[in-house]
């Protein structure tokens, strides 16, 4: 680990989402200094955000934001560390390369990485962690993609009910769950988990809907592909969702969420460079 330069922070204008939605939100957009492109995926609800940038000469990092100080976390066992989750204790999760090129799960808490996944999966990657420590993600084995649940050292696996594949998710402090699943069509759905249950959580009229991480109020943030080569984010907030685009991107990408009313994720230009953004609304 080591500290980087300062990133960037440009604040742009609050808009509505779309106009036939009433939730307004403002936007900031998000780079890490001299990258080539920058992504955040996380955020718990001290702010500090998590996410994945990649370097001048080319390298993908992954990295801790807290305020405007940029600290690198790269699992030293491989490549290309990719951070999706944080907790209030800074227990971070996310996925490395191995030098086998497949993708390891690992956990970052108290400077000690350490490699988690269900015995025997020929992948895996760690989506989310809640304040408890459980954690959400997914890996491979010859019967295909699993999602798992982490908690109290045990494993549990989960696999969508009719899903193809399933692909893991958020999961907040009460141990609600998302889920995102591929059906026959091999197009991505969502489901809310309850321990029990699965309940399809789509983004109405989209073909295709990511949902990523889910607050302790229940607001679920997703990314959604449409027809026509068409990207969004999308907030399912007191029971409605809300689609929204960052202005003057191409396409938005919705990953992380808080307690505060925070959303954070990643968004292109129209000449395909791709930032981070944080959202109130």
């Amino acid at each position: 680990m080591r500290v980087s330069r300062l990133v960037v922070l440009v604040v742009l204008f609050s808009v509505a989402a779309f106009a036939e939605t009433p939730l307004t939100f403002t936007y900031t957009t998000i780079k890490v200094a001299g990258a080539q492109s920058t992504a955040i995926y996380g955020i718990n609800n001290a702010g500090a955000m998590v996410g994945s940038y990649v370097d001048g000469s080319g390298v993908r990092h992954g990295f801790a934001l807290s305020g405007k100080k940029v600290k690198k976390i790269d699992d030293p066992k491989g490549t290309d560390t990719y951070c999706f989750g944080i907790n209030k204790a800074g227990a971070i999760v996310g996925y490395y390369s191995t030098s086998s090129h497949v993708a390891q799960a690992f956990l970052f808490a108290k400077g000690k990485f350490t490699d988690i996944g269900p015995s025997g999966s020929s992948g895996s990657q760690a989506l989310a962690i809640n304040d408890q420590g459980d954690i959400n993600g997914n890996f491979a084995d010859s019967k295909g993609s699993h999602g798992f649940l982490l908690k109290g050292g045990i494993y549990k696996t989960l696999d969508v009910p009719g899903a193809e594949e399933t692909l893991g998710g958020g999961i907040n402090n009460a141990g609600l769950m998302t889920e995102v699943w591929l059906d026959s069509s091999f197009s991505s759905e969502s489901s809310l988990y309850n321990g029990k249950t699965y309940k399809t959580i789509n983004v109405p009229g989209e073909p295709n809907s990511d949902a990523a991480a889910i607050n302790g109020l229940g607001d679920i943030v997703y990314s959604w592909e449409g027809t026509g080569d068409t990207y969004g984010g999308a907030l399912r907030h007191a029971g409605k969702v809300y689609k929204f685009h960052v202005p003057k991107g191409d396409r938005t990408f919705g990953y992380g969420i808080n307690d505060h009313n925070v959303i954070v994720g990643a968004f292109t230009d129209d000449n395909g460079v791709l930032s981070g953004f944080s959202a109130t609304y």
